[in-house]
């Protein structure tokens, strides 16, 4: 330790004056500990046993199983850790055999994009803190990674908020690796929405580093707790066993509406932890100076689909100066207007343009089950025939109306292969997203709809305690099945429910009937304008949706997004196009926003494997874009101009995606690739 001491105050008399240089009757820059942040626990890795990026697993073993514990029945924080890395690395890129995993991206591909034989382990220090108001009940993760190899004369930070409802590690394979290869800081949060996994059967919370514990226990340490008294959760633990909460759906708060300011609060963590590490000593020789700061290190704003968007969120929140650039994959944004812009695709204006995730989730809740039906169990699409809100003789023409219901709504054909795969995501998001903007509690049951583990008949059942003590490691924040309620016969997992109104095995019909009301505040039926508690209910889940919305105002910030073409569960229509026209509106000529859509890529690069003539990585691009934002920022390279960028799908799975299948941005794009703003007008080339 009296080694590396020395090594860290060499260096920063290398970056800065030492303490010892400073007049005395100057005043000093101290180093202020933000007033958010609890406990910062630091562990250091050799990059050999251990490391930031693959928790000592490797390239290698990244795509190998799953490494086991000593004993899962009681995991160490460690080993959470090390299967929890490996877990979110692996839910976000692809690295099935012949996908580009380890030739084109990967821990061993280095930061020019150079495969190598390595294992690609980074060593460096891991800081981990709570951000929150006193109360325990907010206790967002705040993580920075710092690579032994950063660098105290070109300093960055590269934000990696996490995709999804994930937890901290969620962003560790995109942005993560991305910030780590280039040996910039990386600050990740968790937004508030991952690894809290409530048990009512026994009063279980997650702590911050993984482990469980009694919610008396943990105190204001439980990553969640529900609001209810003890009385409260024994009862409703009686009433319906097994069923769980978790942070994102029933923290009450609607954290994705400080998703922004979070993003920067871990900016703000990302700076106190470099000038701690790497500031002089102040005359009181306890304090540092502030080193690193805006004016002197580059901070760009990244990662992928929610980090994404809470990328943009910060950006558009930055008074002050904290981000330099935003480099932003498939972002979930949602304008807040879909009017005063217009996206054309080819000679017409899109539809569906600037439509809130709620909107469309619900819309797809309702269809693309009915889309993923079979001919044994086609009970989705007869339902809604039943209700006049579909049509076809047939389960095939059914289906193809409700691809044309998708379509004119706002998704794309490009979309069609990946429709029935999607059904049961957009479920969980439409489910989770309702709890969420309305701030509803656990036991308001909202539609009749809870979460639990289900039997192979659909009947809810307990977590084991094993798979609660290993839960941080395998969930991915939005916890067990989806649960119907009010299912004819009793609860059960929505895919096998009878709803009342019609007797049939209809995936719960009348369930998400009620969730697209609480959308649109109408009956999806009859048109008829809800009263009651469903009118109360809706007004509460639009004005979450209002506290979400983005204003599109960058600031003047330079900013890359990147978003494929046939993205399902984040349309284009919906969030990228729209939010380059919003931001059009907001900043006109001032904008430094470029905008490139990558044909057959869509928000999942695992379904690649799994449909491999019809998609391929979007995860280079994010890469790509990291890269040019740098470039952009560090020695005032142009950055790309907006485009589509046309890639290659393989014939099989037998054929390995290369670089041909993946081509690079243009500096000069043919005028059927360049995608143009003129005015509040986005035009995207068919």
């Amino acid at each position: 330790m009296q080694i590396k001491t020395v090594v860290l105050v060499l260096a920063s008399c290398a970056f800065a004056a030492c303490g010892s240089h400073h007049r005395h009757d100057e005043a000093e820059n101290l180093n202020i500990r933000p007033s958010y942040l609890g406990t910062i626990s630091s562990t250091s890795y050799d990059g050999v046993s251990d490391d930031l990026l693959t928790a000592g697993l490797g390239k290698t073993g990244l795509a190998a199983a799953a490494p086991a514990y000593a004993d899962a029945s009681n995991p160490t924080a460690a080993e959470l850790r090390r299967n929890a890395i490996y877990a979110n690395y692996r839910a976000v890129l692809d690295i099935a055999a012949n996908s580009g995993y380890g030739t084109l991206y990967g821990p061993n591909v280095d930061a020019k994009g150079v495969a190598g034989t390595g294992e690609g382990k980074v060593a460096g220090t891991e800081y981990i803190a709570y951000a929150d108001d006193g109360s325990g009940s907010q206790n967002v993760t705040l993580m920075v990674q710092v690579p032994a190899g950063f660098d105290v004369k070109n300093p960055c930070i590269v934000t990696g908020t996490s995709s999804g409802s994930r937890g901290i590690y969620g962003a560790i394979g995109s942005a993560g690796e991305w910030g780590l290869k280039n040996n910039c800081a990386v600050a990740y949060n968790d937004k508030g929405s991952g690894t809290g996994l409530y048990a009512f059967d026994d009063d279980s919370v997650n702590l911050q580093n993984g482990a469980r514990s009694s919610r008396a226990a943990a105190g204001k340490n439980a990553n969640f707790a529900p609001a209810l008294s003890d009385a409260e959760r024994a009862a409703f633990a009686a009433a319906y066993p097994g069923r769980v909460a978790f942070k994102h759906a029933h923290s009450q708060q609607n954290p994705e509406q400080d998703w922004g300011k979070m993003t920067l609060r871990s900016v703000a963590f990302a700076y106190y932890v470099l000038n701690e590490k790497y500031g002089a000593l102040a005359r009181d020789n306890k304090s540092h100076l502030v080193t690193f700061m805006p004016k002197n290190t580059i901070t760009i704003a990244s990662s992928i689909s929610n980090g994404a968007g809470s990328a943009l969120l910060a950006a558009e929140q930055d008074s002050e100066g904290l981000i330099s650039g935003v480099a932003a994959s498939e972002p979930q944004i949602q304008p807040k207007t879909a009017s005063g812009y217009t996206v054309r695709q080819g000679a017409a204006a899109v539809t569906g343009q600037g439509k809130p995730l709620f909107d469309y989730s619900t819309f797809a809740a309702l269809y693309q089950p009915c889309i993923a039906s079979t001919s044994a169990a086609p009970g989705r699409c007869t339902a809604l025939v039943a209700k006049g809100l579909l049509s076809g003789g047939d389960l095939a023409a059914q289906q193809a109306d409700a691809k044309a219901r998708l379509h004119a709504y706002g998704w794309l054909a490009d979309s069609d292969v990946l429709q029935a795969a999607h059904a049961g995501t957009n479920v969980l998001v439409a489910v989770t997203y309702a709890y969420a903007y309305g701030k509803f509690a656990v036991t308001d049951k909202i539609c009749g709809l809870s979460f639990a583990p289900t039997d192979a008949s659909g009947a809810p059942v307990a977590f084991s305690a094993a798979q609660k003590a290993i839960s941080f490691a395998t969930q991915n924040g939005i916890i067990g099945s989806v649960v119907y309620e009010d299912a004819v016969g009793g609860a059960k997992a929505y895919n096998l429910g009878v709803s009342p109104s019609t007797g049939l095995a209809d995936q719960s019909l009348d369930a998400f009937l009620c969730l697209r009301s609480l959308a649109t505040g109408v009956d999806p039926v009859t048109g008829a304008a809800l009263t009651g508690t469903l009118a109360a209910q809706s007004a509460r889940v639009k004005a979450g949706m209002t506290e979400v919305a983005a204003t599109g105002n960058l600031h003047g910030k330079p900013a890359i997004i990147v978003h494929g073409r046939s993205d399902t569960l984040i349309p284009v229509n919906f969030a990228s196009r729209s939010y380059v026209g919003l931001n059009a509106a907001a900043e006109g000529s001032a904008s430094k926003l470029r905008y490139i859509e990558v044909t057959n890529a869509n928000h999942f690069d695992s379904f690649a494997n799994a449909l491999p003539a019809n998609i391929v990585p979007l995860h280079v691009y994010l890469f790509r874009a990291l890269d040019a934002m740098l470039a952009n920022l560090r020695s005032s390279a142009a950055l790309p101009p907006s485009q589509v960028v046309r890639t290659v799908t393989r014939a099989d799975n037998s054929t390995a995606i290369t670089a041909a299948n993946v081509p690079a941005f243009v500096t000069s794009p043919a005028s059927s690739d360049t995608i143009t703003v003129s005015g509040t007008t986005v035009a995207v080339p068919d």
